[in-house]
């Protein structure tokens, strides 16, 4: 069942909100997520609402130049990304969300690493 989660970087200064079925997270082990250690897991947009203007964030892109990485320009945190392979959606980084246990969420293994 879906529920509505605030979430935010570190500082504060990038807000949002999601409606999401926390039923799992994604790990990968793709070169940046690997460095990172975000646990992600896919929205569709109307699901999320971002409360701080994008151009407040800095995007980093690289590979393929699909995938879109958002960071805090204060405390550099990700706290959301849209995915090379289904750049339509949302992966927001659960480790910025308020509430969560993540003990208590399965973990689903992705080989990013495989990716071409």
């Amino acid at each position: 069942m879906k529920q509505t989660y605030r979430g935010s970087c570190h500082c504060g200064k990038v807000k949002f909100e999601v409606d999401v079925d926390l039923d799992h997270v994604r790990s990968c082990d793709c070169s940046i997520c690997r460095r990172r250690g975000a646990l992600l897991h896919r929205v569709e947009a109307d699901c999320f609402r971002l409360l701080t203007p994008l151009e407040d964030l800095t995007q980093y892109q690289w590979h393929t130049k699909t995938a879109k990485d958002y960071f805090c320009t204060v405390c550099g945190i990700l706290p959301f990304r849209r995915p090379r392979l289904a750049p339509h959606l949302w992966s927001v980084n659960v480790r910025c969300l308020e509430g969560i246990d993540l003990a208590s969420i399965p973990v689903e293994k992705l080989e990013g690493s495989r990716l071409d």
